[in-house]
């Protein structure tokens, strides 16, 4: 235990462990949230169109150009949960928003994944099928009035249950939305757009470094520095001092 403390000392080290314990975080967060969110897929999902957005709010994707309503802009981050589909609520215009799986893409393809609001659902043997709809579709007729059309979903041969009369099967749907993060998404999108994700990692890696390695490192050599100007400038004793402290040193003896 003293050598840990010792160690724990040197800023080197203490240094060297916190850079090496970020990726193990990151890494373990990676797999712990989908398991926590109950969702196959990773839980934190970002806004990339438009099909959410109502017009009127003018949800085109920039920073601070929309307020917070509950529809869902281009940029947002949101945060999915798995459910039991018969939990889901279907009563428009207050259902839920969900995540799902286009059938007819990949699973690999990055976009395959469909965030809609639910519109209403049919149970056909013993299996939920969901009729969805962007928020933004249909445009004048948007949310939260009632639809007059339904995104259409057609079922492929590979899986001819992935969907009955254009609604989305239970099987597809990966979760609801239950957190909306605005602005964030944008962010990163732009980031990745310009290339200034390398850059930002470089920034917050050396910002790391200065506040755990170098920062320290300089209040250390103030605190040196310190000591020998206050060693330094204490004044040597006058002749009166030293007569008075030989005095009274002669008459301790006598």
């Amino acid at each position: 235990m003293a050598t840990v403390k010792k160690l724990w000392q040197n800023d080197i080290f203490r240094t060297a462990v916190t850079l090496a314990l970020i990726p193990i975080i990151i890494i373990g967060f990676w797999g712990a949230l989908p398991r926590a969110l109950n969702t196959d897929i990773f839980p934190l999902f970002v806004v990339v169109s438009g099909s959410m957005c109502i017009p009127a709010e003018r949800c085109n994707g920039n920073l601070f150009s929309h307020t917070f309503e509950r529809t869902l802009h281009v940029g947002d981050i949101l945060i999915i949960q798995g459910v039991d589909a018969k939990d889901l609520k279907t009563n428009y215009p207050d259902s839920d928003i969900i995540v799902f799986r286009n059938p007819t893409r990949a699973t690999n393809d990055p976009e395959a994944n469909i965030v809609h609001r639910i519109i209403d659902s049919v149970e056909v043997d013993g299996k939920l099928y969901f009729h969805t709809k962007g928020d933004g579709n249909g445009y004048p007729n948007v949310w939260p009035q009632t639809p007059q059309s339904r995104d259409p979903w057609h079922s492929v041969a590979e899986d001819p249950t992935s969907t009955y009369d254009n609604a989305i099967s239970q099987d597809y749907i990966y979760g609801k939305v239950v957190m909306r993060i605005p602005w964030i998404g944008a962010i990163a999108m732009q980031s990745q757009k310009n290339n200034m994700i390398t850059v930002i990692l470089g920034i917050l890696t050396a910002l790391l470094i200065i506040v755990e390695f170098i920062l320290p490192l300089i209040k250390k050599r103030k605190r040196q520095n310190t000591k020998t100007i206050t060693i330094t400038n204490e004044e040597p004793p006058t002749q009166d001092a030293k007569e008075e402290q030989y005095n009274s040193s002669t008459e301790q003896s006598q």
